[in-house]
């Protein structure tokens, strides 16, 4: 209701809302230019681990605004090279801030209908052709960050210190992070003494909000196979269904958070693929699932991974199938990520500036959910005070007509999601910028 009020309050003219800022000049220069920019990653994105053009751009943009530039920073665990982009400004002497933004597109075939939507089609992993699109708002992420290098250079009478920006890839398979810190990027470059990012969201542009402490959950990826023995069809008491104790497993792992985990702690365990047999009068050997669970805090994923684990056993237990056929339960550590903290301390620092900055109108209230980023990985667990704050990206005027009718804007990872470029950037590069001068004092 709130955000409805707001809109009705200030109009609809994000463009126009004369905010009263030292930026707000040098943004308005860049803006025009930014715009471009952003259409043209739009219609060309680029899946995890592919980033090549995306990452080519940044670089070549941050260099003409005078930083420091280092490509192919990231290792993955397979050997292979990331597309990680480092940009170093140095101004004197003071702290280093580290500002991210991630680079990569989604799996998504888009139906937004704008003149510059992606028609790029790519191969998946798995080798399927998919449609690619910026469906969660990497392309204002990564235009935003070249509008924040340029105006801080433009202002650097205005601060002192380390001005460290990342172009982070592979955060949709969050594994970028890491593949950045195990190619030493702290060693290489330097220990940041903050990190601060931004995300889009279907909120009205011309909105941010800061969520003090947890703002993202933790993400868990677990692979379960239910391994019975085969038969026909016509015959099951000769062999041990697999597809029956999946059935199963799938039902009963729903009472593991609302049994096994404290009412007060979120949590969430989805099922969201399985595969098993190859024709329909035949009784496979096994049935393979693929989990996503969801939670704040260690003692709650553990919780749930041991819950995942003990109720696979017990149903293949229940089913009496031989002990050489036991469930395999897989955590996959590396498409895992812990819980976004944000700090609070440096979330309060950084809601009293936007509400000097940008106005109590524009700054809002929303709360902690349960999707997952791996920019919390930069702050090492806490010991680098980091934050990751909401940027609107939503029209305001289409916003208040669904408000009004009961319908939601599309969401992000939607084949509909469309930011409205022009106020969503100017919001972005002036909160930004706005932050990076007050914390590099």
């Amino acid at each position: 209701m709130r955000v409805l009020q707001w809109v009705a309050a200030v109009g609809l003219g994000v463009g126009s809302m004369g905010w009263a800022q030292e930026v707000s000049g040098v943004v308005g220069k860049e803006l025009p230019g930014l715009v471009t920019i952003y259409k043209g990653l739009h219609a060309a994105p680029e899946l995890s681990h592919h980033e090549e053009k995306t990452s080519a751009l940044l670089a070549e943009e941050l260099r003409k605004a005078g930083y420091t530039v280092t490509e192919r920073v990231g290792k993955y665990p397979d050997g292979s090279q990331a597309y990680g982009v480092v940009g170093i400004l140095k101004n004197g002497a003071g702290p280093t801030l580290l500002i991210r933004a991630d680079m990569d597109a989604l799996p998504v075939t888009e139906d937004t209908r704008l003149p510059y939507a992606s028609t790029v089609r790519s191969k998946n992993p798995a080798g399927q052709d998919v449609g690619v699109m910026h469906a969660c708002g990497h392309d204002i992420h990564v235009t935003t960050l070249i509008g924040v290098a340029r105006t801080m250079a433009t202002l650097k009478a205005k601060w002192h210190g380390t001005l460290m920006l990342i172009g982070q890839p592979s955060e949709e398979t969050i594994d970028g992070a890491k593949a950045m810190l195990a190619d030493g990027l702290y060693e290489r470059f330097g220990k940041p003494d903050m990190a601060i990012a931004l995300h889009d969201s279907p909120i009205p542009a011309g909105l941010v909000s800061v969520v003090p402490g947890p703002a993202f959950a933790s993400s868990t990826s677990i692979d379960v196979v239910m391994r019975g023995v085969g038969s026909h069809g016509a015959a099951p008491e000769a062999g041990k269904d697999p597809i029956v104790m999946a059935a199963a497993f799938i039902t009963q792992a729903q009472t593991i958070v609302s049994r096994s985990v404290p009412p007060q702690q979120p949590a969430v365990v989805t099922i969201g693929d399985i595969h098993g047999g190859t024709k329909r009068n035949i009784i496979p050997d096994e049935v393979k699932m693929e989990l996503t669970t969801r939670s704040y805090s260690e003692e709650v994923r553990q919780t749930i991974i041991k819950g995942v684990e003990r109720t696979a056993q017990g149903v293949a237990i229940a089913a009496g199938v031989p002990g050489d056929r036991m469930p395999v339960v897989t955590v996959l550590e590396n498409e895992s990520t812990p819980a976004m903290i944000n700090d609070r301390a440096l979330s309060a620092r950084l809601q009293k500036l936007f509400v000097a900055k940008l106005g109590a109108d524009h700054v809002i209230d929303v709360r902690p959910i349960m999707g997952s980023e791996d920019f919390g990985i930069f702050g090492m667990e806490g010991r680098i005070p980091s934050v990751i704050f909401w940027l609107g990206a939503d029209d305001p005027e289409t916003f208040m007509e669904n408000q009004q009718k009961g319908v939601g804007m599309p969401a992000l990872h939607s084949a509909h999601f469309a930011p409205v470029p022009e106020p969503t950037l100017r919001t972005g590069v002036t909160a930004m910028t706005d932050a990076a001068v007050e914390l590099l004092q």
